[in-house]
């Protein structure tokens, strides 16, 4: 906290050098202590009543300030330094904490919880030296105290003296006999001083005194195998299923088992086991899918069994959102987007909360063009999760798709007000906007639509292509259509679409020669078997005064398809219109 500093520099005045004899009169035994009249009493209890208040009421520095003036009426009262101490450490000043809590201390030595404070105020400054001799002196003090064994033997530990942690655990044993957290502690060190055989032997303690408790067999086993002593590890399992014939633990430390001998097949077949046992907990079966998913992400020679691992899981929780969840990722993965839609919606059914589900199956409606499933799916998301901006972007597009421009235009623009710090999603909404106001004839709102979507991306090709072409058709600002034309076919180059773009830019620029070169690149790239390609190609040789040449193009294009609402009439009266 801020005020811990402004209060340093006053309360070290009013302590250390007003009270600055304090701590040398407490520094032996036989200094004599401050008597205070009655009266002073009675005014430094009522002081520190105040400063207590303040405490519990978080006013920190008027209850600091409040402390230090009780330790400059009473220098020898250990209260007000024990509180002030604790102040102090809680604002991490731990030197001056340490010198009131040892003053505090020098006023009453037996006093346990000033020892304490002085201790966990070297703790936190990790000066565990100096706690240790503290926790000593109190187990000293205090040896039905349990508590300060444990204390001493974890600060042993935080000080890397593992023998006397052990030494410790050792004291407490036989003053309270075997116990769990001692047997595991020591178990613990073990194996952090690469003593496996030792550890074992903790463990084995606890083994026979809960000869039915399966877990500590479990963990001698997995140091077994940890440690390559596979012959040792393998007796160890077998004993746990002599006890627990389906331990879900033993199927799968099996399964590595045999993964460590290098038995691969047989080493599946126990985690296929583990994995039809409703007693192992899904979230353990989830993370080997997880661990399978990436590995078959650069293998595909495990896939079979990631899919047979998925659908057991199905099996043995059908309940649980997340085994269909995995299996529908595993499946949209391989594109299988019916039978992953059906994982999804059974996620659904099971909790309708998870948005990421929902989202998943909308990309899944844009990928196979299901915009009658992205419409119904969009606008449910829209009324279960409307802070979500995506859901509007594809309630937009599907609105687009089906031609109700004016409904997309209404649903994109309250989306894009969602959108925080996500530039490449507001693209998407600024670019269906600009369709979808062209499709309205709202030239205005379109421009300024595909402006903003190219100020976040200049050099978006399909933007800068979609753009100009619908400037060419207006006849509008056809110098800033021809440079957004040939940027996008600089950035993206030889694509029919955007070459014939070009072309018809240059065309309705008047630029004729141009535009038959383009439109020719075009036609070479593909676009040979576009109808609306080749009969711009026509309309172009038609301005060139190549008429025959023109109306052959303009019959090529009805052949091949659908291509403007005038190629019938420029076949028939042998003229171009525009």
């Amino acid at each position: 906290m801020a005020f811990f500093k402004k209060i340093i520099f006053f309360l070290f005045l009013i302590i250390f050098m007003s009270s600055c004899s304090v701590f040398k009169k407490s520094g032996s035994s036989n200094s004599k202590k401050v008597e205070l009249s009655p009266r002073e009493k009675l005014e430094v209890t009522s002081i520190l009543i105040d400063a207590e208040k303040e405490k519990i009421l978080g006013n920190y520095e008027k209850a600091a300030s409040l402390f230090a003036k009780c330790i400059t009426k009473d220098p020898n009262n250990g209260a007000a330094m024990y509180e002030l101490a604790r102040i102090f450490k809680q604002g991490k000043n731990y030197n001056n904490a340490v010198t009131l809590a040892k003053g505090a201390v020098k006023t009453d030595e037996k006093n346990e919880w000033y020892q304490i404070e002085l201790a966990d105020i070297y703790q936190q400054a990790k000066n565990y030296k100096e706690a240790i001799v503290i926790y000593n002196n109190l187990t000293k003090q205090h040896p039905e105290n349990l508590d300060y064994f444990y204390d001493l033997a974890t600060l042993y530990i935080y000080n890397n003296k593992f023998t006397d942690a052990i030494e410790i655990y050792n004291i407490i044993e036989k003053k309270s006999g075997l116990s769990e957290e001692t047997s595991l502690q020591k178990h613990n060190i073990y194996i952090f001083l690469k003593k496996p055989l030792d550890a074992i032997k903790e463990l084995q303690v606890l083994c026979d005194k809960y000869p039915r408790e399966t877990k500590y067999l479990g963990y001698i086993a997995d140091i077994y195998l940890k440690n390559k002593m596979l012959d040792k590890a393998f007796e160890t399992y077998n004993k746990i299923l002599a006890i627990d014939p389906g331990n879900a633990f033993v199927q799968l430390s099996l399964a590595d088992y045999y993964k460590v001998k290098g038995d691969k097949d047989k080493s599946y077949e126990y985690i296929k086991q583990a994995f039809a046992n409703p007693y192992l907990e899904i979230d353990t079966k989830m993370n080997i899918l997880l661990q399978y998913y990436a590995i078959t992400e650069v293998n595909s020679e495990l896939k079979g069994q990631a899919f047979e691992l998925a659908k057991i899981l199905v099996e043995t929780h059908p309940n649980e959102a997340k085994s269909h969840s995995i299996y529908g990722d595993y499946l949209y993965r391989e594109k299988k987007y019916t039978d992953a839609i059906n994982e999804f919606e059974k996620v659904l059914a099971i909790d309708s909360s998870k948005y990421v589900v929902w989202e998943q199956m909308l990309i899944i409606s844009g990928e196979t063009n299901d915009f009658k499933s992205m419409l119904d799916r969009s606008t449910r998301m829209i009324d279960l999760f409307p802070e979500q901006p995506l859901s509007y972007l594809f309630n937009g597009i599907a609105n687009y798709e089906f031609k109700k421009y004016d409904k997309s235009v209404e649903v994109l623009n309250s989306g894009a007000k969602l959108v925080v710090e996500n530039n490449a999603l507001l693209l998407q909404f600024y670019t269906y906007l600009g369709d979808s106001y062209y499709r309205l004839k709202k030239n205005p709102e379109s421009d300024e639509a595909f402006d903003k979507a190219l100020e976040i991306d200049p050099k978006n090709s399909y933007i800068l292509n979609n753009y100009s072409y619908y400037l060419s058709l207006r006849n509008e600002k056809l110098d800033k259509a021809e440079k957004m034309a040939l940027k996008a076919n600089d950035l993206n180059p030889n694509s029919a679409s955007y070459e014939d773009t070009y072309a018809w830019v240059l065309f309705k620029a008047g630029k004729f020669e141009e535009a038959k070169k383009w439109i020719e690149k075009a036609l070479t790239s593909g676009g040979n078997k576009s109808a609306v390609i080749v009969e711009h190609y026509g309309d172009i040789l038609f301005k060139l005064d190549k008429n025959d040449l023109a109306i052959e193009n303009w019959i090529k294009a009805k052949n091949l398809g659908k291509g403007s609402d005038l190629l019938e009439k420029k076949i028939n009266d042998k003229k171009y219109y525009e």
